[in-house]
């Protein structure tokens, strides 16, 4: 029987600490709230107990966050989409920012498995002052376990209304896409970084985030296609595609720990989990 699992995260901020307030229905569940930078960013990892999506499961999570409060959110592992019987699995992300809230949205990767039938969304809205950082990775197959990415589809929705829109859908029958120069040119990752502001960036500031994080990406490793831009005023994109995912997710963590101190004038302490 499918599963429809929902998570209600909310953050406050209660002077001087960020809280976190949460309920859920099904298999997914917050772990204790840590402080290892303090009491002014909370750090959180969101676990799903079965590991995986099989047809039909639905993974509902949404985040609030309060005016001056500022949450982090990872996971322990990758979000698995397995085979389908026929029925779709769906992850869907709402993250909401109130004025001068801040959010980093960390997950670790969602893996296409062979045969899936996969939708993941994530959209988010941001107040005057609000700014989010945050990623979104995707490994088609696992080439390496020799499960590389022949069947199935797998649908992306990435918005920020007003601001950024993209939707994909990746079929692993459409050969042009998947392996054309134009398309994915072969690779199998591919990860986006964005930092995002409810209000336009100085033109100052937009060039030394620019400058910060190109230059960490110059030691990206080997194998990882990168850039980055800023497509609007109050966006910055960070685009990366690599053959498998671990030196992408090592390029993608470089970036966030130039930003962060860069944007908010806050070291770059990772996810305790990131090092587990």
């Amino acid at each position: 029987m499918p599963w429809h699992a929902t998570l209600s995260l909310n953050y406050r901020l209660d002077a001087p600490r960020t809280v976190l307030r949460h309920q859920h229905n099904g298999p997914l569940r917050i772990l204790k709230s840590l402080y290892p930078e303090g009491d002014a960013i909370c750090h959180n990892v969101i676990v799903h107990p079965p590991g995986g999506l099989v047809g039909g499961d639905v993974l509902d999570v949404q985040v609030q966050v309060g005016s001056g409060a500022h949450g982090l959110i990872s996971t322990p592992g990758a979000t698995r989409f397995y085979a389908s019987d026929g029925l779709p699995t769906r992850q869907q992300v709402t993250l909401t920012l109130e004025p001068g809230a801040r959010l980093e949205w960390l997950p670790l990767e969602a893996i296409a498995y062979p045969g899936c039938q996969a939708h993941n969304t994530l959209t988010a809205t941001l107040a005057e002052g609000a700014e989010l950082l945050a990623w979104d990775v995707t490994a088609l197959g696992l080439p390496l376990a020799g499960q590389p990415f022949t069947q199935g589809r797998f649908s992306q929705w990435l918005e920020i209304p007003g601001l950024w829109r993209e939707q994909a859908r990746i079929d692993a029958a459409d050969a042009r896409l998947l392996e054309s120069p134009l398309g994915l040119g072969g690779q199998r990752c591919l990860g986006t970084l964005l930092l995002v502001s409810g209000t336009p960036f100085s033109r100052q500031r937009r060039e030394r985030l620019l400058e910060t994080v190109r230059a960490a990406l110059d030691a990206a490793p080997a194998g990882v296609q990168v850039g980055a831009t800023c497509p609007n005023p109050q966006m910055l994109v960070v685009r990366a595609v690599a053959p498998v995912v671990e030196p992408l997710m090592v390029g993608l963590q470089r970036a966030w720990g130039a930003l962060r101190p860069a944007a908010w004038d806050v070291g770059n302490t990772p996810p305790r989990i990131w090092r587990v």
